[in-house]
């Protein structure tokens, strides 16, 4: 029962962060008729890319029932 409550304590979150990423980027694009990324400095591009790249890594199991197929290219391409 432990390993399930963590489990869905990780899950909670991840989801959340998901949310407010996909949030984000909504608000990015509004605001800065899409070009929000194009504004940020380059360290920060590669900061944001290598949490991602993380958080899948880490994460791939729980993802693989939430992210699309075109939702992980998507990911992989932005990490490239």
């Amino acid at each position: 029962e432990k390993q399930l409550a963590e489990f869905n304590a990780e899950e909670k979150d991840l989801l959340e962060s998901i949310s407010a990423l996909k949030s984000a980027v909504t608000v990015l694009s509004k605001h800065n008729g899409g070009s929000g990324f194009l504004q940020m400095p380059s360290t920060h591009m590669l900061g944001v890319a290598a949490t991602l790249q993380h958080e899948l890594a880490k994460h791939a199991s729980l993802l693989e029932g939430v992210l699309t197929r075109t939702e992980r290219r998507a990911a992989a391409a932005f990490v490239q």
